[in-house]
């Protein structure tokens, strides 16, 4: 019996939050460890159960690892168990993690092999492999699937030759796998329609420290000259711009005074001005968000008076991930705004909660909803649901919050997957929430 949040709604909270370090890099940048003998220092790791169990499993597979404390660690990948990697234990594991796939990069350039398991993790859609696998084909790797054990092999035994790609879709996860190949590959690797997100630019900016040569990094070409041998080096994770997003809705929806810490301004993108979009009043002091108590929040138009569409795109786009956030602080904005998830097809399937809850939302198709603000006029209300992805689960804990009465939310793993100790922190802003 998996855990549930219980939620009283209707407070206004107060106070100071610090994002906690952003999960999408740390799965790529703990990955990245296994490229050198040497030792690699990481700070403000999120204490997640994604990225605990990529620990758990680099340790498994034979990186010593020394937690200092929750949020730093040190690597040291000089004696890797590439046997293990072939066991039924590493098969099983690595199938429950979608971040596993990340070590495929390291492990192929390194070694000349790699084990991927078929991806589990989130149920928002398809989200295939392919841009990984081709991209290490590109670079001379030849890959076996397991039908049996649902399992890719990849062998490059004369060692990753440099080429030239284009990305059939600009995949974060694919980008930085296909990187940390490329690193270590002979002679130069350009890769364009690169994802450009800071995640990447991260791990990019820290491979260089470790003797690395990519150039182009932030743009969508990047362009690899290989090196013989990467060494250790120290790095620190970008504070959680998904968790900034969901504090800046979380504000708005409960009419609340809330400044987030060390909110890392400069690798936001358009992220403030789509919410400031929504109506939400946000000043950026330093290199902390206010957000003042506001009473309503008007939705634009744009110019031509013509009603407002936030959607999806690469980075510099908008996050997918904020998407969900965007349309449940919409449901109680003055206005309407269409949502146009392109990314995922079934990111948008939590929106029957919202209406239970008293929300107007037109679902026009799997990727399409038009949120009518009812201005507060009718808060929403507390009603017993579950979650089914880290995202839409936030987005639902923050209706929850703004609600009038008791709201029990399920399958709350989803949520811990992705956000540490949510519920002690939101509860030091005065929220009522407990686990049950």
């Amino acid at each position: 019996m998996s855990s549930a949040f219980e939620v009283r709604g209707g407070n206004r909270l107060k106070g100071e939050i610090i994002p906690q370090g952003a999960k999408n890099e740390a799965l790529q940048i703990i990955s990245a460890v296994m490229l050198t003998p040497e030792k690699v220092t990481i700070t403000n790791i999120p204490d997640i159960v994604d990225v605990n169990l990529l620990i758990e499993l680099l340790g498994d597979a034979g990186v010593k690892i020394n937690r200092i404390s929750r949020d730093t660690c040190e690597f040291q990948a000089d004696s890797i168990d590439l046997k293990y990697m072939e066991t039924p234990e590493f098969k099983k594991k690595s199938g429950k993690l979608r971040g596993a796939v990340m070590i495929a990069g390291p492990l192929l350039a390194r070694f000349g092999k790699a084990f991927v398991p078929k991806p589990g993790g989130d149920k928002i859609g398809r989200r295939r492999l392919d841009t990984h696998i081709i991209g290490f084909e590109k670079l001379g790797a030849q890959f076996v699937y397991d039908a049996d054990d649902n399992y890719f092999r990849l062998e490059a035994g004369n060692g990753l030759k440099g080429t030239y790609m284009l990305l059939d879709e600009p995949s974060v996860t694919g980008t930085a796998n296909i990187v940390m190949a490329a690193v270590m590959a002979e002679g130069f690797t350009t890769i364009y329609n690169a994802a450009c997100e800071p995640y990447l630019q991260q791990l990019c900016k820290m491979l260089n420290r470790m003797g690395a040569k990519i150039s182009g990094i932030g743009s969508n070409m990047l362009t690899i000259e290989g090196v013989k041998y990467l060494g250790g080096c120290e790095h620190r994770m970008l504070p959680d711009m998904i968790e900034i997003g969901s504090f800046i809705g979380l504000a708005a929806m409960t009419q609340s005074e809330i400044t987030i810490k060390d909110a890392g301004v400069e690798h936001l993108g358009i992220i403030p001005e789509k919410f400031r979009q929504l109506g939400i009043q946000l000043e950026i002091r330093g290199n902390d968000i206010y957000i003042p108590s506001q009473e309503t929040y008007e939705i634009q138009t744009f110019l031509d008076g013509s009603i407002l569409t936030i959607y999806d795109n690469p980075w510099p786009g908008f996050t997918p991930d904020l998407l969900s956030i965007v349309l449940v602080v919409a449901t109680q904005a003055r206005g309407s705004v269409m949502i146009h998830q392109k990314m995922f097809e079934s990111r948008l399937f939590f929106v029957d909660k919202l209406i239970d809850m008293g929300a107007q939302i037109v679902l026009c198709d799997p990727h399409r909803a038009v949120v009518i603000g009812l201005g507060r006029q009718h808060p929403l209300r507390g009603i017993t649901m579950s979650s089914p992805d880290i995202r839409a689960g936030v987005s639902l804990l923050i209706a929850a919050l703004s609600a009038d009465g008791k709201s029990t939310i399920q399958n709350i793993d989803q949520i811990d997957r992705g956000y540490q100790y949510i519920d002690e922190r939101l509860r030091k802003l005065g929220a009522e929430i407990k686990r049950v």
